[in-house]
């Protein structure tokens, strides 16, 4: 028997308050047994995987090892890129490559500095 992702977790110092940064990029919401001070935090993405916020008392150093990849569903990559940056994320590389085919992606930072990317919807890597 093979074993599956039960969640992801992500280092942090304030959970709850990252929990809410998420909340609004994945647009599902934080547990309501999570409060602010909580050590961990959690948000149910609805496919059976969680992402899951544990207080650690150390700040990030260093690049991920592991990341989690964004694919904008009801938007184009660029309109995904710019509503995330407004919600508080910074762009850490840019590889998105110009042209008529969405290619390459764009690697943004949480609020705490975990990095993630955004790759092209599936209607743009259908157009190519």
């Amino acid at each position: 028997m093979s074993a599956f992702v039960q969640n992801v977790a992500i280092d942090c110092a304030d959970p709850y308050q990252l929990a809410q940064f998420w909340s609004q990029v994945v647009d599902r919401p934080v547990s309501d047994e999570d409060q602010p001070g909580d050590p961990e935090a959690l948000i149910s993405l609805g496919n059976g995987v969680d992402l899951v916020f544990l207080q650690v008392p150390e700040a990030k150093a260093g690049k991920n090892r592991l990341h989690v990849c964004l694919r904008p569903q009801d938007r184009t990559r660029e309109d995904e890129v710019r509503r995330l940056l407004e919600l508080g994320a910074t762009m850490v590389a840019d590889h998105r490559k110009p042209g008529a085919v969405c290619l390459g992606w764009a690697v943004l930072a949480d609020p705490e500095g975990n990095e993630f990317c955004v790759l092209c919807s599936p209607a743009e890597r259908g157009a190519g």
